[in-house]
């Protein structure tokens, strides 16, 4: 319940971002939905798919033989689903498009897992670092020599016209890039081998987030402002005090590779080792909290608990219905509109039915997948 409701949390958060306007038309600061979800609400979604992908191969204890050998090609299996889906949904988005379709990205997160599925915890910790070091460094050193890409929602063409834009945008690149996004997911595995009903486990992620989160903020601030950052960005680059301070905000459009002092901000988006740490705190504060709370909140979780059981049926539904751009001249009135229908929905299908849509479709992909590989039925979560 704990999970799932953190998850329906973040699939409202980039509901939010993708609907509600970003800044105020007359004073131009961020708005409050912004603030809040802006970068925190993908990385909450990447952390609590990591958490998954531990539950369903063992949770504590990791599945290992042919269970692990079976686990590895359903995760496949599913990766290759989810892509599909997103590059279907890349097709129906128009060129200027609301929103960036993170599936593509999942599929890839997905994919780079495989190996790490047998892990324990202090590996898959140890793991996440490197890549929440090594990712934005190799982010940053490669932009200038990457390929370009031509869509923010990469399509099936864009993959066979563009093979070697597509992989860098998926990898690094893009706006969800796999490899220091896999910092969220292998944390997330990570979380997913402990004993996740233990009191003390849950009070430990939401101190622990709290703490990460606060620590990569004022890190960052100290780094800009106590020594020379700031300076050193702006005598690195063309941009006044006025430009770089709305890119503090804002974030810039990619990375820019004129010094290694644009790794010290922590700008939603950014990607750098900070900004991973920061929506990473949170992230882990979130789960820490609605774990403490589901036993005794059931009831008033179950919205966000339904909704969080099938965010890949509502989230390419949202996806779908914003590719009709509908929703500019009313962006409340429409968040409303998605809101309620992704949460009534959510409730009567879960009441009734149990498993999403989508869900039902990959669920039954991978477990038919395992089968095979296992010679029989399809053994449980614990083998």
């Amino acid at each position: 319940m704990g999970i799932d409701a953190a998850r329906g949390l973040a699939l409202i958060g980039l509901m939010s971002v993708h609907i509600l306007p970003s800044y105020d038309d007359v004073s131009h600061e961020p708005t409050w939905s912004y603030l809040i979800f802006s970068g925190d609400s993908a990385a909450l979604f990447a952390l609590l798919a990591g958490v998954g992908l531990a539950l369903t191969s063992g949770g504590r204890h990791p599945h290992d033989g042919a269970t692990m050998t079976a686990d590895r090609i359903g995760l496949g299996v599913r990766a290759v689903l989810i892509a599909i889906v997103g590059l279907w949904i890349g097709a129906l988005m128009p060129a200027d498009a609301p929103a960036d379709n993170i599936l593509i990205y999942y599929g890839v997160f997905f994919l780079l897992a495989i190996p790490f599925l047998h892990a324990g915890p202090k590996v898959l910790f140890g793991c996440a670092a490197v890549f929440g070091l090594v990712g934005p460094l190799l982010m940053q050193g490669l932009m200038d020599v990457l390929p370009e890409w031509s869509s923010s929602n990469p399509t099936f063409t864009d993959v066979l016209n563009e093979p070697a834009g597509t992989i860098s945008q998926l990898l690094l690149t893009g706006t969800y890039p796999a490899l220091p996004y896999m910092t969220y997911l292998l944390v997330g595995m990570g979380i997913g081998r402990l004993n996740l009903r233990k009191s003390e486990v849950q009070i430990r992620l939401l101190v622990t987030g709290i703490g990460v989160a606060i620590f990569a903020q004022a890190t960052s601030y100290f780094l800009l402002y106590a020594f020379g950052g700031y300076q050193r960005l702006l005598d690195a680059s063309s941009m006044g005090e006025e430009e770089l301070a709305e890119v503090l905000v804002w974030g810039p459009d990619s990375l820019p590779t004129s010094t290694v002092w644009w790794l010290t901000i922590a700008t939603p988006h950014s990607n750098t080792p900070l900004a991973i740490a920061a929506s990473l705190g949170v992230g882990l504060a979130v789960l820490g909290a609605f774990l403490l709370i589901a036993r005794k909140a059931e009831a008033w979780l179950l919205p966000l608990a339904a909704m969080g059981a099938m965010t890949l049926t509502l989230y390419t539904s949202h996806l779908v219905a914003l590719s009709f751009e509908a929703h500019y001249d009313q962006p409340y009135l429409w968040f409303m509109v998605h809101l309620a229908v992704a949460a009534l929905f959510a409730v009567a299908w879960y009441r009734g039915l149990g498993q999403g849509p989508l869900e039902k479709v990959v669920s039954t992909s991978v477990k038919g997948t395992r089968r095979l590989v296992l010679g029989g039925p399809t053994k449980n979560a614990h083998g």
